[in-house]
């Protein structure tokens, strides 16, 4: 099943594009938004396990230039709209 985060980025001012062009980069994202409000950039992750998320953490976002804070929410259920076809 594997585990899937959202990570929220605290980023230094005006590097908000050029930190979600390196995330998606990332083969464990799935995708990288610009925000408003506290956070400046949210990326939804996706790992096999724990260790990977903590490795993917610890050792290739905190690595990305710019990148100031991080906080991580494991997501513990996921509801999806079914659509029709």
């Amino acid at each position: 099943m594997g585990i899937l985060a959202y990570v929220l980025f605290k980023v230094g001012s005006g590097s908000e594009r050029e930190v979600c062009q390196k995330l998606i980069e990332l083969d464990e994202v799935v995708h990288a938004n610009i925000i408003f409000g506290e956070y400046d950039v949210v990326a939804k992750v996706k790992t096999d396990n724990i260790d990977k998320l903590e490795e993917f953490v610890s050792y290739k976002v905190r690595k990305i230039s710019n990148v100031l804070v991080t906080s991580t929410m494991i997501v513990s259920r996921e509801y999806k709209r079914k659509i029709n076809c």
